[in-house]
């Protein structure tokens, strides 16, 4: 009716749409929270079907949440804000617990993020959590108010790599490529809960200016999550065991397919390859990859974010700088017979490296469980054992 009164309308015309959250489903409408994202329930009644796995560890925004009180418990200064996702990232822990310290600024991530640089400005250490596909609307924020000011602002990417359900819209594939060229920002990923902790002690901790921490849906790996604070060094990752002539470097959570790949290829081969937690995409650990670089032939890289301009380019990136730098010392000392002499060996010592990039590729990703998606982009383990045993020419 009332959009056939809006066609005999003259001049402009709005039709102001009153939505009801939940509409249709007495549950949904009584709690239009908890049913924005109700996984299974029961269609004739509403009522939810719980999966529970009492002895699972924690989801990372669990660990976040319980984390983030913890801090602010020692730090008067850290304050919490979400753009209206405080329940799917367990702000809603700190609210209940600190309601004059956490923030949900609604659906509005720009604000949410010049808010936070706000609030350092004044000498706060804001974190703010979005969703890292979110976090795209707020771009331009990122890079105005919080990096090119330097202002100690952790930004909190919560659903960062793929999302499983909820669908092509929410992947959070593009953080590290987005963000990596932006100067002034540190750019970590946790492999695990104790990680995740240590990489929000390390971040509130005085002149760490501008910090990015990514981590994905779901859980955790240890049960035993609630681990000491420690201090991380910055740009610092580290070595899960060494290996022979193949050496895999992974960033954040996904790392546990390459732990989980070597373990398999080490059962079917006896082949032992080497495992490397990068911890940081900027700065990059060069000291550390110019140890890689010596000793392995071929090289993997992983990451649950975009091939094109992420983790495995930065680290490509690296590689064939440093190469050329090498050839440009090479040529200025031509004329030195003795300098000449000693380079040409040590590049005859040098091996040629082979590299693998695995990650996301250049296409939007479709709907589908997690596990079955990382099969689709070739990150699963299995896809990892295949790649190492390809490169290694193990039939």
């Amino acid at each position: 009716d009332m959009l056939g009164k809006l066609k005999d309308l003259k001049g402009p015309r709005l039709l102001h749409i009153v939505t009801k959250k939940g509409k249709g489903l007495r549950e949904a409408e009584r709690n239009p929270i908890t049913y924005h994202a109700p996984g299974l329930f029961d269609s004739a009644t509403g009522l939810q079907i719980k999966q529970e796995q009492p002895d699972a560890p924690l989801k990372y925004q669990e660990v976040f949440g319980h984390t983030i009180i913890e801090l602010a418990q020692q730090n008067e200064k850290i304050v919490g804000i979400t753009p209206a996702m405080p329940t799917g990232c367990s702000l809603n822990m700190m609210m209940a617990e600190m309601p004059d310290r956490a923030f949900d600024v609604g659906i509005a991530e720009q604000h949410a993020v010049t808010f936070a640089a706000g609030l350092a400005a004044q000498g706060m250490v804001p974190f703010c959590n979005i969703y890292s596909s979110f976090a795209q609307r707020a771009y331009d924020q990122i890079v105005h108010d919080v990096a090119l000011q330097k202002l100690p602002v952790v930004m909190c990417l919560d659903r960062a790599g793929l999302v499983g359900d909820d669908g092509p819209t929410h992947h959070g594939v593009f953080d590290l490529s987005a963000l990596r060229s932006i100067p002034n920002l540190t750019i970590c990923s946790p492999m695990n809960e104790h990680e995740l902790r240590n990489m929000m002690y390390t971040a509130q901790l005085p002149g760490m200016g501008a910090v990015v921490i990514r981590y994905p849906r779901g859980g955790s790996v240890n049960v035993d999550w609630q681990s000491p604070f420690e201090a991380l060094p910055v740009g610092k990752g580290r070595c899960l065991q060494e290996g022979d002539e193949l050496a895999i470097l992974s960033i954040g959570h996904i790392g546990n397919n390459a732990v989980a790949a070597a373990e398999q290829l080490q059962q079917e081969t006896g082949k032992r390859i080497a495992l490397y937690d990068m911890r940081y995409v900027k700065p990059l650990d060069t000291a550390l990859l110019d140890e890689i670089f010596a000793r392995y032939r071929y090289i993997i890289t992983l990451e649950d974010g975009t091939i094109a301009g992420g983790f495995g380019s930065a680290v490509v990136e690296y590689y064939e700088n440093k190469k050329a730098e090498q050839s440009n010392v090479a040529v200025a000392m031509q004329e030195n017979a003795a300098a000449q002499e000693g380079i040409a060996k040590e590049q005859a010592g040098q091996k040629e490296i082979t590299f693998r990039l695995l990650g996301i590729p250049d296409q939007f990703i479709r709907h589908g469980t997690i596990p079955q998606l990382q099969q689709d982009c070739s990150i699963a383990s299995q896809n990892i054992t295949a790649t190492a045993k390809e490169l290694l020419n193990i039939r």
